[in-house]
């Protein structure tokens, strides 16, 4: 199943070094905790490395395919992991719709990036302790886009539960409602006192 995450970034910027537009930035970062809702999250290094090298991964805006800025295979989008996380570098189109989204990108009205992608490998933390949520990290990923975003939000909501369900499952103890009820008010901002 197909997950996506963002991130804020404040570094996603646009480069007119040789006349031509370049977007650049990191659409992941390594071991920066995320929240999902039901758990939290954490991109480790490595995860991305066999991908980069065998998949086919396209840059879109705000993953829509019909919006294409960038693809690794046409040379146009460049991907690679550094210290600090999945650097990506894109050589957008001269279309109408990837002008638009330069000038929003260097007015700052677009500074996140997000990933779409499919796990292959992930681990899981159990906090027993209080309110503290479980911790899933991502190991290795099969990545299939990265994309500049207008907004920050887990689209993969549902998935993301399926796979904390599964988990939760092998531990033979159910989800105390003590974890779900707060991180329910917090993720749907549900208001129980009235």
């Amino acid at each position: 199943m197909k997950e996506q995450r963002t991130f804020d970034l404040s570094e996603l910027r646009v480069s007119r070094d040789d006349k031509k537009p370049r977007i650049i930035g990191h659409a992941a970062v390594f071991n920066v905790m995320g929240d999902g809702g039901w758990f939290r999250e954490k991109v480790a290094p490595g995860a991305f490395a066999d991908s980069i090298q065998t998949d086919d991964v396209r840059a879109l805006f705000n993953h829509d395919p019909n919006i294409i800025l960038g693809r690794n295979r046409a040379g146009t989008l460049k991907l690679s992991e550094d210290e600090r996380g999945l650097h990506i570098e894109i050589e957008p189109p001269d279309t109408q719709v990837a002008r638009d989204l330069l000038v929003s990108l260097e007015r700052g009205d677009i500074n996140q990036m997000s990933f779409g992608f499919q796990v292959v490998k992930d681990s899981w933390e159990h906090n027993s302790e209080g309110n503290a949520l479980d911790i899933r990290t991502l190991e290795k990923v099969r990545l299939w886009d990265v994309s500049p975003v207008t907004f920050p939000f887990y689209k993969e909501t549902d998935v993301a539960v399926r796979s904390h369900e599964a988990w939760q499952k092998t531990l033979n103890e159910p989800e105390p409602t003590w974890n779900r009820i707060p991180n329910m008010r917090r993720r749907f901002k549900i208001n129980l006192e009235r």
